[in-house]
């Protein structure tokens, strides 16, 4: 459920534009969500290592955005899911706790967005029994991102949780009945499978009078570009390629500095052709809210030296209000599993209300 949208021409000040999906292809671009306070949405991480500038700018940023505008937030640290393609949850309290420390110092506020973890809300789980009903075997191994998520998986085998993983996720999304999903590309077909498991259980337990228990949830999707890593590939906690959150100043040099260019002396931004350089313009434009293209002429024939001094101090510029609340708040640790804690409660309160309905209308009880 995290938002990472493909590379684009746009300019940085309309990069996080939110598009609005009728479904999974019937994209209405605009601004703001028309009346945020009848909608709810759910998002979330794994808690697989530390957030880098490539969440911020493709994910945590929106999610600031939708509630600073009133919309509904649920966002979930994913700790059940880190074991779909890996044999053990490594460190996974620490990585859940930095989780939710990038989220308040990047502007979520838990007094308006429910944060909380999937192992301590019970039903949003057991919901995942039923839903495996709806689906076949055979969709689940049609399933594009399964495919190409087993492909990289660094397992030896595939687990049945990877296998069930797009189930798992419409459990995450109907649990509190979210009907906006912010997503890339890529998991798009994750949300079919939501949407697809929210009409068959729909039309299969309606309620008395005919009404349906589950929306069928929108895509949301975002226009800001996927940076690229150091390395040029895609910006990725596991790949070593990426700025964290959380680095300090120096560490965000030594990074950028060690990144990937090419020999041509002449900066330009030209996402297609030279996609590491323009990587590295795009993120300096970012950060400044300027066009890439203004900021590659404005450096000229400087070449690499001075696009990379450029995109660190831009960098360090934007990020310093951040990093100084993260230290404050990395300061009180029982602070952010309070956070947890409250999260879970609220979380868990919709989760036994909605498996309750689910039992009621499916005769269990």
């Amino acid at each position: 459920m995290t938002t990472s949208a493909t590379a684009t021409a746009s300019t940085a000040s309309t990069a996080s534009t939110a598009a609005l999906t009728a479904g999974t292809s019937d994209r209405t671009a605009q601004d703001r969500i028309d009346d945020p306070s009848s909608h709810r949405v759910l998002t979330g991480d794994r808690p697989t290592g530390p957030l880098h500038l490539g969440h911020y700018f493709g994910t945590l940023q929106n999610r600031v955005r939708l509630q600073d505008q009133g919309v509904e937030m649920f966002v979930l640290v994913a700790d059940y899911q880190v074991i779909t393609d890996r044999d053990i949850a490594d460190r996974l309290a620490e990585h859940t706790e930095n989780l939710v420390l990038d989220y308040l110092a990047a502007g979520l506020d838990p007094e308006r967005a429910t944060i909380f973890a999937h192992s301590a809300v019970p039903a949003l789980n057991q919901l995942l029994l039923p839903f495996l009903s709806l689906v076949s075997v055979a969709e689940l191994s049609r399933n594009p991102t399964v495919k190409d998520e087993i492909a990289h998986s660094s397992q030896a085998a595939v687990n049945g949780l990877m296998f069930t993983y797009p189930v798992h996720q419409a459990a995450d999304i109907l649990f509190c009945k979210a009907d906006l999903v912010p997503v890339g590309q890529d998991q798009l077909p994750h949300l079919e499978v939501a949407r697809t498991i929210a009409r068959r259980f729909n039309e299969r337990y309606p309620h008395a009078d005919g009404s349906a228990v589950f929306p069928r949830p929108r895509a949301l999707l975002s226009d800001a570009p996927m940076l690229l890593g150091t390395d040029g590939g895609k910006m990725s906690k596991s790949r070593g390629n990426a700025v964290a959150l959380g680095a300090d100043e120096d560490a965000t040099a030594r990074t950028i500095r060690g990144a990937k260019t090419d020999a041509d002396r002449r900066i330009s931004y030209d996402p297609v052709g030279r996609p590491e350089v323009s990587g590295l313009v795009l993120l300096a434009a970012l950060c400044q809210d300027r066009d890439p293209e203004a900021i590659a002429e404005e450096i000229g024939d400087g070449g690499a030296a001075a696009l990379k001094r450029t995109v660190i101090d831009s960098v360090n510029e934007y990020f310093r209000p951040l990093r100084a609340r993260r230290a404050e708040l990395a300061a009180d640790r029982g602070h952010l599993r309070q956070v947890l804690r409250e999260g879970a409660e609220r979380a868990n309160a919709i989760a036994d209300a909605t498996l309750a309905e689910v039992r009621e209308v499916m005769g269990a009880i």
